[in-house]
C-alpha cells in the first residue's frame, strides 16, 4: 500500500520555502475546515483600496506555522524546554486560530453572526477537529484557551507580540505595496526568550520592537481603516442586513442554502454549540458566497438592496467623512430627506441603508492586556512602556476614535454635501 508523503515544502512570496513540520500538522492543512481558508481574503474589501491585496486568510496561516517554528527553534537555542509534543501542540494551535472567521473578514460578526466572536467559532471547529483526530488536538486547544502550564505558549499564539501579528503585518505590508508596514520579523523572533514563565524580548531587540508599534500604528491608519475600505465595509454590512429583512418578509432571494441559513436565523453561541449544523452550514460559507448573491441582488426589485449590491460590485461606492466629533443629528436627517426624494425611497428607514454614521476606533498598543516584556541586561524584565526612551506608550496605548459619515455622492453632486 501506498503511503502518501507528507513532507511537503510550501513557496511562500514572503518567507520563501516553509516546511510543514509533522504529519498531523500536514492531515490539518489538508482537512476541508483549513482548505476553506483559501476562498477568504485576509483584508475583505481592502483590494477595493489596494488591488494587490488579495492574499487570503489560507496564506496567513502558513505564514504564521512558519514563523511560530523559528520561534520554538529560537527558544529551544536559549535552553528553554519544548517538548515534542507542545511544539506540535503550539503549531497546531496557530494553525487553526482563524478557523472561525467568516467571508470579508469581520463583516459576518456585524451581521450573520451577531455577538459571537469569530475565536469562539475557531474553538468549536478545534474542538470538532479533536473528536476526529482521536483527541491529538487536546494539548493545542489548552495552549489556544491559555489553560496549558507553560503561559508562554499561549502568548506565542495570542498575545501583543505573537506570530499572527509578526505574519499579517509584513504578509498585509507585502500585498498592499505600503512599505511602513515592513517589520523585521526575523530579527524580533531571533530577539525572544521566557524569563518567568512569560515570553520576552532580549533588550538588543528593543529598536526592532518600537519600529514593530510604529508599523502597526501606520497600517491601521493606511490600511486596516482606510476610508474607502470601510466604506465599502459598511455597504457590505447593511447589504446583508437588508437581504436579511426581505427574507424575513418571504421575498424570493436567489442565495445558497447555507448563507439563506443565516439571513433566516440568527444561531446563539449556544446553537453553535449544541446543533451541529449550524457549524456545518458556517463552514461552508467564504467569500464566493458573498459574491454570487451581490450578483443576484444587484438585480432585485427592492431598490435599497439592488442600488447598493450593484455599487458594491462596481466600485461605485458611498461618499465618505472622518472627523473627531460626532456628525450633527440635523444634517444626518436632512441628508436622509433629501435622499428619500432624489431615490424615491418609501422612508428614512429606507434611506438610513445610505446615509448613516458609524465610530472607528483603535489602539497601537494596549496597557491593560499582555505587555510586551523586555528581559533588561541586569536580567529585570520591563514593559515596553517603561523600557523605551523613544515611545510615548501614552500615545501608542490611547484608543483613538473618529467618527465617520456616509452618504451617497449624488447627494454632494447636487446639494453641496
Amino acid at each position: 500500500m501506498k503511503t502518501t508523503n507528507k513532507k511537503k515544502i510550501i513557496n511562500d512570496p514572503v518567507h520563501g520555502f516553509i516546511s510543514i513540520p509533522g504529519e498531523l500538522l500536514f492531515d490539518l492543512i489538508e482537512h476541508p475546515y483549513l482548505q476553506r481558508l483559501r476562498w477568504i481574503k485576509q483584508l475583505g474589501m481592502t483590494a477595493l483600496v489596494y488591488p494587490g491585496a488579495t492574499h487570503t486568510r489560507f496564506q496567513h496561516t502558513l505564514g504564521c506555522m512558519h514563523l511560530m517554528s523559528e520561534a520554538v527553534e529560537t527558544l529551544r537555542q536559549k535552553g528553554h524546554d519544548i517538548t515534542p509534543e507542545e511544539s506540535e501542540a503550539v503549531h497546531a494551535a496557530i494553525l487553526m486560530h482563524d478557523l472561525g472567521h467568516g467571508p470579508f473578514s469581520h463583516v459576518l460578526e456585524s451581521t450573520l453572526v451577531q455577538g459571537i466572536d469569530h475565536e469562539e467559532i475557531s474553538l468549536l471547529f478545534m474542538e470538532r477537529l479533536n473528536e476526529q483526530m482521536k483527541g491529538r488536538l487536546t494539548m493545542a486547544i489548552k495552549i489556544f484557551t491559555n489553560r496549558y502550564p507553560k503561559k508562554f505558549l499561549h502568548q506565542l499564539v495570542s498575545s501583543q507580540l505573537d506570530m499572527d501579528r509578526l505574519d499579517y503585518l509584513r504578509r498585509d505590508s507585502f500585498y498592499t505595496g505600503v512599505s511602513e508596514g515592513v517589520v523585521s520579523s526575523d530579527r524580533i523572533i531571533k530577539m525572544l526568550s521566557v524569563a518567568n514563565d512569560q515570553l520576552v524580548v532580549e533588550a538588543k531587540g528593543i529598536y526592532s520592537i518600537e519600529k514593530f508599534l510604529i508599523a502597526r500604528r501606520l497600517m491601521y491608519w493606511q490600511v486596516y481603516l482606510h476610508k474607502t475600505a470601510l466604506v465599502a465595509e459598511k455597504m457590505l454590512i447593511n447589504i446583508l442586513r437588508r437581504a436579511r429583512q426581505l427574507a424575513g418578509d418571504s421575498q424570493t432571494m436567489q442565495i445558497p442554502g447555507h448563507l439563506a441559513y443565516f439571513l433566516n436565523h440568527q444561531p446563539s453561541l449556544a446553537q453553535f454549540r449544541n446543533d451541529p449544523k449550524v457549524l456545518d452550514h458556517f463552514a461552508l460559507l467564504d467569500d464566493s458566497d458573498i459574491m454570487t448573491a451581490l450578483k443576484s441582488w444587484a438585480a432585485h426589485p427592492d431598490k435599497v438592496l439592488s442600488v447598493l449590491a450593484g455599487g458594491l460590485l462596481n466600485r461605485n461606492l458611498l461618499a465618505i467623512e472622518i472627523q473627531d466629533q460626532p456628525f450633527e443629528k440635523e444634517r444626518i436627517i436632512s441628508l436622509q430627506n433629501q435622499l428619500q426624494n432624489t431615490l424615491d425611497l418609501n422612508d428614512t428607514e429606507e434611506a438610513a441603508f445610505f446615509v448613516f454614521t458609524a465610530a472607528i476606533s483603535n489602539n497601537t498598543y494596549s496597557i491593560i492586556d499582555d505587555k510586551i516584556n523586555i528581559l533588561c541586561r541586569d536580567n529585570t524584565v520591563k514593559d515596553i512602556a517603561n523600557a523605551s526612551d523613544m515611545l510615548d506608550l501614552s500615545v501608542l496605548g490611547k484608543t483613538v476614535i473618529k467618527q465617520i459619515l456616509c452618504y451617497p455622492k449624488v447627494l454632494r453632486q447636487a446639494f453641496g454635501a
